[in-house]
């Protein structure tokens, strides 16, 4: 049985390919859990415009998180911290802290976007990686300073 992957399936292939499997592995469950549709001239034809307009929106959403990475690189965020002796915070700068400075300058960021290997412990200037898109990161300047 021939069938066109309406997704990507684990240890099958890629959304959009056209394969070969066993008739009762497409009847019984790669055809009602949607994961494919059976290959036929109609379903191709139909598939290829939908691939168009999948691929179409993939553009858009890769160019609009391309503006918003060179938005975010161009900035230089400042977070003001209480601090000890020997510069260590009383506390950590944490991606919440970091998500919050950034909205104040415009960009909404989810916190669990900016990827922080560890709290920000010391006063001092960071270079913090956001992941905006799976194909997209940012780099950004974080400046903690004395409160």
């Amino acid at each position: 049985m021939q069938v066109i992957l309406r997704e990507d399936v684990k240890d099958l292939g890629r959304m959009g390919d056209i394969l070969n499997v066993a008739d009762g592995y497409g009847r019984n469950f790669l055809i009602p859990k949607k994961l494919a549709i059976e290959a036929d001239p109609k379903n191709i034809k139909e598939f290829e415009h939908y691939k168009k307009i999948v691929a179409e929106k993939a553009r858009k959403e890769k160019k609009a998180a391309d503006d918003i990475a060179a938005r975010i690189s161009s900035t230089t965020i400042t977070i003001p911290a209480r601090a000890g002796e020997e510069d260590r915070l009383f506390g950590s700068v944490t991606a919440m802290d970091i998500a919050e400075a950034l909205l104040k300058e415009g960009v909404e960021i989810d916190k669990r976007r900016i990827i922080l290997e560890e709290p920000i412990k010391r006063l001092g200037t960071y270079t913090v990686t956001v992941k905006i898109h799976p194909e997209t990161n940012a780099s950004l300047n974080v400046i903690v300073v004395r409160e």
